[in-house]
């Protein structure tokens, strides 16, 4: 992984300080909705169960929202988004220093929260805690930085003109969040709408609602005024198609999967056009040349597979290896993934957790069973751990051929499918041989080699002799069906405002 001292790139830092403690039989105090500063029980008053999936046990109830509380929280933020309220007349660098603010209290509560993801998605807690926990407190104190830094420009026009531009926010933002990384796909789509200026309605994954729900207290003890951070729990079909759906939302981010994303694009094209920003699923290759740092490249590529249980959309899912070296990248591979601890996520020891649900457990395993019955060779694991619920052994197949169900269907769980290449052109129309275009890697010591392949991959993001180097600096979004707009850096700003162009008559032209 990168060694600049970032850690939202799937692995901690070299020199740990500490070593963290989850804190035992956490009690969780935040299951209603969080309209206006304030917790609400659902307009419908049903609830739903949220599981750990690492024990099967239920954590607690939480209130299901609906259509119903969507209306109630896209008026709260539609009043916190009046020109006249409290939000919208505050100093731009007051909003900055709100957002400092959070990140202090995330930083205050740290234990708590990374506790609460590893219950909530099984990840493990130090993962979460160093990894997940450390991407929110980065976003958020990027885009506070920005907060008094967007602006337009003036430029010149023919006749007795000045024109220049503003920036304004685009209003009320929705956001469907996914359950892999919840709290860190919250800031990502949070801290720089608020940056800008809007309001924003979010609805939590199902699956994993809770460290989304306790943001909801750190909102209010920060001091944000009500209505401008609203949080609606529930499922897809009925909070976030409302969402998708709604009249009043002027502008709706996605994470998840392609499918799911053609409808939020469909649901927002067919209400009031509201602008639409998409991240969803890639196939991303992974391209290891002979001249590669070997052990480098074995290590990251199998990081890039196997990082939180494999439930990644960067996910490294096909290894396209130079033949030369081919049967050594196996073998070493192999020995990797042998050393790895799959178990319970609050063991230090354990570098793997569970599936998320029943249901992308069993369709990881009819893929795995796909590859044997396509002809790949299983070099390592293809079995669920017996009597332990959800886990799945770290798996590998070799001889992986580019007709197969597992080269061309996201996976999302622990599977590293290896490819053999022989030239670069050959490789490269490979690679590109996809509907996504999300992400890529190169691992090569030449810089002729690994230029040339970076301009050529159909990738948002490409990562040279690293992988998942994501940083809140960076830009993160895919090409294809992968996605549109941009999360993080400088470009997301772009997602969250309207260009106002405001031209000016002179009544004296200089002479």
């Amino acid at each position: 992984m990168a060694e600049n001292g970032t850690i939202e790139n799937g692995q901690p830092e070299r020199k740990i300080p500490f070593v963290p403690h989850p804190i035992k039989n956490l009690e969780v105090k935040h299951t209603k909705v969080f309209i206006n500063n304030e917790w609400h029980a659902s307009v419908s008053g049903l609830k739903f169960p949220i599981y750990n999936p690492a024990t099967g046990t239920k954590i607690c109830d939480v209130e299901e929202a609906d259509k119903a509380d969507v209306d109630k929280a896209v008026e709260a933020a539609k009043a916190a988004n009046l020109r006249s309220s409290p939000w919208r007349k505050m100093d731009v660098s007051s909003r900055g220093r709100l957002l400092h603010k959070l990140a202090d209290l995330i930083e205050r509560d740290r234990v708590v929260l990374a506790t609460m993801e590893t219950m909530d998605t099984g990840k493990p807690f130090l993962h979460a805690f160093f990894i997940d926990l450390e991407g929110c407190i980065k976003t958020l104190r990027y885009y506070a930085g920005w907060s008094d830094k967007i602006h337009g420009k003036t430029m010149p026009v023919d006749d007795d003109f000045v024109c220049f531009t503003k920036h304004e926010p685009v209003g009320v933002c929705g956001a469907i969040i996914p359950w892999n990384f919840p709290l860190l796909m919250f800031m990502w789509k949070m801290a720089p709408a608020l940056s800008c200026g809007n309001t924003v309605v979010i609805k939590p994954a199902e699956q994993t609602p809770l460290t989304a729900l306790y943001m909801g207290a750190l909102v209010k003890e920060a001091g944000f005024p009500p209505g401008v951070v609203n949080i609606v729990p529930g499922f897809g079909p009925t909070t976030g198609a409302a969402i998708a759906s709604h009249m009043d939302i002027d502008k709706v981010a996605f994470t998840g999967s392609t499918e799911i994303g053609k409808l939020v694009k469909e649901a927002a094209a067919k209400s009031n056009l509201k602008r639409v920003t998409l991240e969803l699923g890639g196939k991303n290759p992974c391209i290891v040349y002979a001249d590669a740092d070997l052990d480098l490249a074995v290590e990251e590529a199998q990081q890039g597979a196997f990082f939180n249980q494999g439930q990644c959309c960067t996910a490294a899912s096909r290894i396209f290896v130079e033949e030369q070296i081919y049967e050594e990248f196996v073998r070493r591979s192999v020995e990797h993934a042998r050393k790895r601890v799959v178990g319970d996520p609050f063991d230090p020891r354990t570098s793997q957790g569970p599936q998320i649900d029943q249901e992308q457990f069993d369709k990881i395993m009819e893929l795995i069973d796909s590859g044997r019955r396509e002809g790949a060779k299983l070099e390592y694991g293809g079995s669920a751990i017996e009597d332990r619920g959800l886990f799945i052994q770290p798996t590998i197949f070799s001889g992986v051929k580019d007709h197969m169900r597992i080269a061309k269907e996201e996976i999302f769980g622990p599977v590293q499918c290896i490819f053999k290449f022989k030239s670069q052109e050959e490789v490269i129309k490979r690679a590109n041989s996809t509907q996504y275009g999300l992400a890529a890697a190169v691992f090569t010591k030449s810089m002729d080699k690994a230029l040339s392949a970076a301009s050529a991959l159909e990738s948002g993001t490409v990562w040279i002799n690293c992988y998942n180097a994501l940083h809140a600096q960076a830009p993160f979004g895919g090409y294809k069906m992968s996605g549109n707009g941009r999360e993080l850096g400088e470009y997301a700003l772009a997602e969250y405002t309207e260009v106002k162009a405001v031209t000016i008559k002179l009544t004296q032209k200089d002479h």
